[in-house]
């Protein structure tokens, strides 16, 4: 229980209606989840108004509103605050009621459009492995010193996030480690929270469903790095165009990595093959567990941001040496007539383009690449062409199936993705619809050494089919279907 004259601390409200001087039980802003005592904060959604359900929050036992509209008649049972943005406030609101966690342990967020889980997981696991207690939120799950919490969303809602940090910190964590998204900046998730540092991965073609244009998506992942306070780090990707915008307007210590261009941390690929990257970074020459140049940027991303939250050097390196990448990230396996598999959560065309083109560069003769592709429903249908295409120009047969077509038709979803397939391509282009069978498919046409891409789910266990989502695992499809490879 919280006094709503701390949580409301530090908010700018135009209107109180009320006395301060109550308790709360809780902050909501569903109002399927209102309780007796609790704060409901009345959010305008993208397809729901908060405000519409004040009136039913109220009569289930609400006694504080916050809203940007008072309704017509405020009920006397609550006290109501009226505020400019409700998001924004919500998000003030979740921390204060938490009492402010996020200052009690060091928080670094990880934003990009690629290398985000890999990222936030490999920090997560060094830092354990040095002996620390840490907490980890991720697309793949959420992890509270080794406790798995299931992951819904790649950044929660306010209030989740802030309810895991005080978890953390009630159980000691030093760290946490984050993924930061695009939507979670413009939708204020992360306002009111102390960031330790951030790391930027990458900017690429994604999420222009919801951003409409690169550049709004573009300053959404700025705006996390202008908020950074003095005390923290912004440290970005120097081979990325975008790396020196995100940090122009930051208050935080600059610092850079980067494999081509210069930098303040630097790493040289030796060796790059199925086994493992050997690498010489910062001077020094050490064999990884994880594969391809986009894992090398995201072991030196990890590297340099244990170096600025001032790590020894030699422990972090022996410790990263031992670490693999997160679930289904070039997460691969072998079949008993050497057909080899992997399964990668590439979902836009830059990521498709970075696990061909580390498949091309490790590949031995003249193996095969089997692509199996496909795109998400009621997501960027922008990129559906982008990314067929592309995995036709690195692949010797592409495979056009369902990823999670949600509430589309897939078969049209295909068909738009069709549509980048230039002429040339068409004779070594499948498509069907039914993602088992597209794998079954790619299995019985792969020759003994050839290589099966299996794009777009990665971590995912279910296929979402009009709001249901069914059971579907691309690793356990492949390996059924491997068994049988003699």
């Amino acid at each position: 229980m919280r006094y709503l004259s701390d949580i409301i601390d530090g908010l700018a409200f135009t209107e109180l209606q009320g006395s301060a001087d109550v308790e709360i039980s809780a902050v909501v802003f569903d109002s399927r989840k209102v309780v007796p005592g609790c704060m409901f904060v009345a959010v305008k959604g993208t397809a729901v108004d908060g405000h519409d359900y004040i009136e039913q929050a109220v009569k289930d036992g609400a006694i504080a509103i916050i809203c940007e509209e008072l309704p017509a008649h405020t009920a006397a049972e609550a006290d109501f605050l009226m505020v400019a943005d409700s998001a924004k406030a919500l998000a003030t609101i979740a921390a204060n009621f938490y009492e402010n966690p996020s200052t009690n342990l060091k928080l670094v967020g990880v934003t990009g459009t690629n290398g985000k889980t890999t990222v936030a997981t490999l920090l997560y696991k060094l830092f354990i492995d040095m002996g620390y207690k840490c907490g980890l939120l991720s697309t793949v799950e959420n992890q509270v010193n080794g406790r798995i919490i299931p992951s819904t969303h790649t950044t929660p809602d306010p209030v989740a996030l802030n309810s895991l940090l005080a978890d953390m910190v009630n159980e000691g964590c030093d760290y946490c480690f984050m993924e930061v998204s695009s939507h979670a900046v413009a939708q204020h998730r992360i306002d009111g929270l102390k960031f330790s540092g951030a790391i930027f991965t990458n900017l690429t073609h994604d999420h222009l469903d919801y951003h409409k244009t690169f550049d709004s998506y573009l300053k959404a992942k700025k705006a996390f790095f202008d908020g950074l306070p003095k005390n923290a780090f912004a440290l970005t990707n120097a081979d990325d165009k975008n790396g020196n915008v995100m940090l122009q307007n930051t208050a935080a210590h600059r610092k850079s990595y980067g494999l081509k261009n210069m930098a303040d941390y630097r790493a040289r690929i030796i060796e790059n093959q199925f086994g493992g990257l050997l690498l010489n970074i910062d001077s020094e020459e050490v064999w990884f567990k994880l594969v391809g140049t986009f894992n090398a940027y995201n072991l030196l991303a990890v590297y340099s941001a244990a170096m600025l939250l001032d790590q020894d050097k030699s422990k972090v390196l022996v410790s990263l040496s031992k670490l693999t990448g997160a679930e289904g990230r070039f997460e691969y396996i072998v079949a008993p007539n050497k057909v080899i598999g992997i399964v990668d959560y590439a979902h836009t065309p830059d990521a498709v383009q970075n696990v061909l083109s580390t498949i091309h560069d490790i590949r031995k003769g003249n193996e095969k690449v089997i692509t199996i592709l496909g795109c998400g429903g009621d997501r960027d249908k922008t990129k559906r062409p982008v990314m067929a295409r592309t995995a036709c120009e690195w692949s010797d047969k592409v495979i056009l199936t369902s990823d999670n077509p949600r509430t589309e038709d897939p078969a049209q979803i295909i068909k738009e993705m069709e549509e980048g397939v230039d002429p040339a391509f068409k004779r070594h282009t499948l498509s069907i619809v039914d993602r088992r069978e597209a794998i079954k498919t790619a299995c019985m046409l792969a020759q003994p050494g050839d290589i099966i891409l299996l794009a777009g789910k990665g971590h995912e266990k279910y296929q979402e089919i009009n709001g249901v989502k069914n059971h579907f695992d691309d690793m356990e499809e492949l390996q059924t279907r491997f068994k049988d490879l003699n």
